[in-house]
């Protein structure tokens, strides 16, 4: 019998008095007579809603039977079919309005909890079952993967699998992209992106760490060092400003740097070659997911007030109403409808306060979303030592640069085939944020699998 009631499981989570001031998970994760208990709410629907609307159509009802019935390496399994990262997807992918949003059990009460459910399997199988990737017959063909994301790594996987040789070629000191740089240890634990490298090497995958591809060595360059064809997965980690007064003041960041130097280079440790200046009063302007990692770890870093930003109302912000509410629970300052029209310093050109102006909302602009109006007159200011700029990122110009027949858009992302990925050079594929400027992590990988697809596809014809 299924289990009918119309509340999921809750998850689990770190008390916000205590991992406000900790950098641990904070959610705990389903036990295993929770992930069970929530298993039997699936309704097993023959036509499948919710897999129509994962970007990587994973056999949800097939894995959350199997969870039913207690086979969890049987579940996995049917996950690892289409997703070469279950236990990231589990914790960061916005199922609310992606599989959830279609899930029948969501129209007279909340959805099946399926991102709760993936991300148990996957921790279970981590913690449980010793993982050996079956060999397979090498081809002899090289790819280059541009870039470790979850669009690289996603396609880099893919092709793996299928006996190529392939190569990642990543500009920082760790792989991961914006899994290791950008999403912190309290919503995505570190080692589970380490993890996820280690599987990948084990198919035979080659990381290569410290290389710009675009300055280190270009597009050509890989052609003429034997790779046969190159996915670029450079994501879009160049960000975007307000252009208002202030903004070179001491104490402004834009959100990439900021967590770039916690997730990265691990700020926060007393220990860290480059420290954030710590901090008492910290805006962050934007209301993005980013914002929210943004605002939560400053909190972490010891800030007592923290401000978030954002010039429309709270029904239009662009976060995971669970982050959104999590930030509440530890103690983030919400000022909605207002927008910085300017950031003033002090003496030693230090920030000291951002002044806003409050905001009204008109008819839907172009993103559907109703526009802001400023209202005339009604600047005020917060006193502030840090700013933060989460507005949003592009991709970074330089490999386009160096590769003048890489065609692009008016926002800078790689013009490409939308079914295989194929950008305007021969053999050149394309995914992820470098294409599409900051989406999820599920959307870039779903491009990563595609481009697989047509990279082998591809390269079979070579003969």
């Amino acid at each position: 019998m299924p289990n009918m009631s119309f509340r999921k499981n809750k998850m689990p989570v770190q008390e916000p008095s205590l991992r406000s001031k900790n950098f641990d998970e904070v959610a705990l994760g389903y036990t295993l007579e929770q992930a069970v208990d929530e298993a039997g709410r699936c309704l097993n629907c023959k036509n499948k809603p919710c897999v129509s609307m994962c970007p990587v159509a994973i056999d949800i009802p097939g894995f959350i039977a199997k969870i039913r019935e207690k086979k969890f390496k049987e579940a996995y399994e049917i996950i690892r079919q289409n997703s070469s990262l279950p236990a990231v997807c589990g914790r960061v992918c916005p199922q609310e309005v992606q599989c959830e949003s279609r899930c029948v059990r969501g129209i007279k009460g909340e959805p099946v909890a399926i991102g709760f459910l993936e991300r148990f399997v996957a921790d279970w199988c981590d913690e449980n079952l010793k993982q050996v990737e079956k060999v397979v017959e090498k081809t002899g063909r090289k790819v280059a993967i541009v870039g470790s994301g979850p669009a690289g790594l996603s396609c880099a996987g893919d092709l793996a699998k299928r006996g190529h040789e392939v190569t990642i070629f990543e500009a920082l000191h760790a792989p991961g992209g914006v899994l290791t740089y950008g999403i912190p240890e309290f919503r995505l634990p570190k080692k589970i992106v380490e993890k996820e490298m280690e599987n990948l090497k084990k198919l035979g995958v080659e990381v290569k760490t410290n290389v710009v591809v675009g300055c280190s060595v270009t597009v050509d360059e890989l052609f003429s060092q034997g790779f046969e064809a190159i996915f670029i997965s450079s994501g879009a980690g160049l960000p975007r400003f307000m252009n208002i007064p202030g903004e070179n003041l001491n104490g402004v960041y834009s959100a990439n740097e900021f967590l770039t130097r916690i997730n990265l280079m691990k700020a926060y440790k007393p220990d860290s070659q480059t420290p954030i200046k710590r901090v008492k009063r910290v805006a962050v302007v934007g209301g993005g997911n980013v914002a929210m990692d943004a605002a939560r770890a400053a909190k972490r870093l010891g800030a007592r007030d923290v401000y978030v930003i954002y010039r429309r109302s709270e029904n239009e912000m662009p976060a995971r109403k669970e982050e959104i509410q999590h930030a509440k629970e530890e103690g983030i300052i919400f000022k909605t409808l207002c927008n910085p029209t300017r950031i003033h310093g002090d003496s030693l050109n230090f920030v000291d306060k951002i002044i806003c102006s409050r905001m009204q909302l008109k008819e839907p602009d172009e993103s559907g979303r109703r526009r802001p109006v400023e209202k005339k007159g009604s600047e005020f200011e917060i006193c502030v030592d840090c700013v933060i700029i989460s507005i949003g990122t592009s991709p970074n110009p330089l490999i386009r640069r160096s590769t003048p027949d890489l065609e692009a858009n008016s926002c800078g992302g790689l013009v490409v085939d939308p079914q295989t990925g194929l950008t305007s050079k021969k053999a050149v594929y394309a995914g992820g944020d470098v294409v599409t400027g900051a989406a999820t992590v599920i959307l870039a990988m779903g491009a990563g699998k595609n481009a697989a697809r047509a990279i082998d596809k591809y390269l079979a014809e070579l003969g």
